[in-house]
């Protein structure tokens, strides 16, 4: 499961502690709220089923699928055909990207209780599955494994969030927000969830992950 709350604390005091900047932003909207998510296959399938969609719209495909039988048991998902699924809402590409999944996952390709234990192995094998990106493996595995050190410098809000902190006059880049966060191992992966936070408390919420 994703960071604890008191792990999330305990790695926001030491970024305060690193960095002033950092001190001042808990000072203004406090502790970052937990993001945890399951473990495992169904919380990337439902990554796949809200990708470019309201959560309505996720909540509503999701629905249909359960309807279809088990969701989380990728043996009945990958037994659907396309058409099957696309009753269900899902788009013929984002078909694709579910019968990938769990293709991985029932060959035992893609096994989800065992990732390697460095971050860039278990985002390379991840990535291997069509419609999970970078970002979508980073955020896996910040908020349903927990790794601390995880930093989805290519986050759009990170970034903007990361400058403003920071008194940037201009959002830093992907290479320059991955840069800068060097200097913050291991706690990388609470400074996304702060900046998020952070981000939120500015009525800037719908572009934090979920």
């Amino acid at each position: 499961m994703g960071l604890s709350e008191a792990a999330l604390r305990a790695d926001c005091d030491a970024l305060a502690a690193l960095e002033p900047a950092f001190a001042a932003a808990l000072a203004r909207v406090g502790y970052p709220p937990t993001r945890i998510r399951e473990r495992g296959y169904a919380t990337l399938l439902r990554t796949i089923v809200g990708q470019q969609v309201s959560v309505h719209a996720a909540a509503s495909v999701w629905r249909k699928l359960e309807a279809l039988g088990d969701p989380t048991d990728p043996v009945l998902v990958a037994g659907h055909s396309d058409e099957a699924l696309r009753a269900c809402g899902f788009s013929r590409q984002k078909a694709s990207y579910a019968r990938s999944l769990a293709e991985e996952v029932t060959s035992g390709r893609l096994d989800l209780a065992n990732l390697p234990e460095d971050d860039e192995e278990a985002i390379a094998q991840l990535v291997r599955v069509k419609g999970i990106g970078r970002w979508s493996a980073e955020i896996y595995l910040l908020f349903a494994e927990g790794r601390p050190d995880v930093w989805p410098a290519g986050d759009l809000a990170v970034q903007i969030e990361l400058g403003r902190m920071l008194g940037h006059e201009a959002r830093p880049s992907e290479k320059l927000t991955r840069e800068l966060a060097e200097k913050w191992r291991p706690h990388r992966g609470a400074l996304a969830i702060l900046a998020w936070h952070h981000y939120g408390a500015k009525g800037d919420a719908e572009m934090a992950p979920v």
